[in-house]
């Protein structure tokens, strides 16, 4: 344990950690059985094109998110374009700043422009109302964010997008396994969307899903995502090529096996990151409500500068001195990345509040208690003793220069 700030590896001391912590290091459950499907799949020359292992992931997929329809895709991002272009939404798309790149990527891909919507300053979701407010004649689609696996807003959503006539999505990326009101999410808007990338608590090496009780847009997404080949294998329409291959398929069912033991590991270690890291002025975990299932796939820690004395962005350096490779999910926000910045600047100050102190911390199965332990010493010395850090920081800089 670091007891002084020059033992930090920052200003010369040893790393905490021989290895490094990751964010999101891949959960891949039982190798053998892993093995077992993929050699199914070698030995019966299926490979792809919507084979068995799909199919029954995505029946899986469909039970755990209480929804009637599940398409399996080769990525998320591309599950949440076939859920645009199947649902013929034209113009502008509002949506949170704070979430992936990808969320917006995948409507500017299709031509859609994305329009920026702050958040509420307590669960970093989209605000209902200021929502509500930037709906113009030009908006297609409203898409909510279940950031971190706690739920949208569901209720006030729906209400505005039934209000204003525009159509409703989710990307569901962090949150498979999670319940709204005490109902899976999967269910709500029109359709949904789950990652299945490494990173994931349920991992596919790459993938996602599209989940929806509407039988039309299921059929509709289903004909698209296989370059528009409809079931007499006549090409009806234009497609494009999102399909899920056996081997993902293989490795998404053998981390599904998984997910009960790796959300219980994941609850085990958020629950003692809050123990250890109570009482530090200035750091705080984002909660999650006790009334619904979470798959506490995130450990969000916010850092106040101003009670710490010291800056989320240093915290974060000195964190990955000593191997430990917290990440800034997500900051910058969207809006402030190259791609989507504006002149004048678009200002979503709830959203570049929160974008500006929040770390993900390393979870997951392979994270083990002593090492948790050990990283909430290193966040413990170092918000003790904020100005001293940064003293010593900025004297070493000097030197260096």
């Amino acid at each position: 344990m670091k007891r002084s700030i020059t033992d930090l590896a920052l200003f010369g001391g040893p790393s905490a950690f021989l290895h490094p912590l990751y964010v999101g290091k891949p959960t891949v459950g039982d190798r053998a059985r892993f093995f077992a499907r993929l050699d199914w799949a070698l030995d019966n020359n299926w490979l792809t094109n919507g084979g068995p292992l799909a199919r029954e992931l995505e029946d899986r997929i469909a039970d755990l998110a209480g929804v009637k329809h599940c398409i399996a895709t080769c990525n998320a991002t591309i599950a949440l374009e076939l859920v645009l272009r199947a649902s013929g939404v034209t113009g502008q798309v509002i949506m949170p700043s704070l979430t992936f790149a990808a969320t917006p990527h995948s409507a500017s891909w299709l031509g859609l422009e994305p329009v920026f919507c702050d958040v509420d300053p307590e669960t970093g979701s989209i605000d209902p109302d200021l929502a509500a407010s930037l709906i113009t004649p030009e908006t297609g689609a409203i898409i909510g964010v279940h950031l971190w696996g706690r739920a949208a807003p569901v209720d006030a959503l729906a209400k505005v997008a039934a209000e204003h006539d525009v159509k409703l999505f989710y990307d569901a990326a962090h949150a498979l396994g999670c319940t709204a009101g005490g109902q899976p999410i999967g269910g709500f808007g029109a359709a949904e969307v789950f990652s299945f990338h490494a990173t994931k608590t349920v991992m596919s090496f790459e993938g996602g899903a599209v989940v929806t009780d509407d039988s039309v847009l299921a059929d509709r997404i289903r004909v698209m995502h296989n370059f528009g080949i409809e079931r007499d294998k006549t090409i009806s329409s234009i497609g494009t090529n999102g399909k899920m291959s056996e081997a993902a398929a293989a490795m998404g069912l053998t981390s599904l096996d998984a997910f009960p033991a790796t959300r219980e590991r994941n609850r085990a270690n958020y629950s003692l990151y809050r123990a250890e890291l109570h009482g530090i002025p200035g750091i705080s975990l984002i909660t999650f409500d006790e009334n619904e299932e979470n798959n506490y796939q995130y450990v969000i820690m916010q850092v106040d500068q101003a009670l710490t004395g010291l800056s989320r962005d240093r915290l974060q350096e000195i964190l990955r001195a000593e191997k430990v490779l917290a990440q800034p999910y997500f900051s910058p926000a969207c809006h402030q990345l190259k791609p989507y910045r504006t002149d004048p600047p678009l200002r979503l100050p709830h959203t570049e509040r929160l974008s500006g102190r929040v770390l993900a911390l390393p979870t997951g199965p392979s994270v083990s208690f002593e090492d948790i332990r050990r990283v909430c010493s290193v966040i413990r010395l170092c918000a003790s003793h904020g100005e001293q850090v940064n003293a010593l920081w900025d004297r070493q800089g000097s030197v260096t220069a």
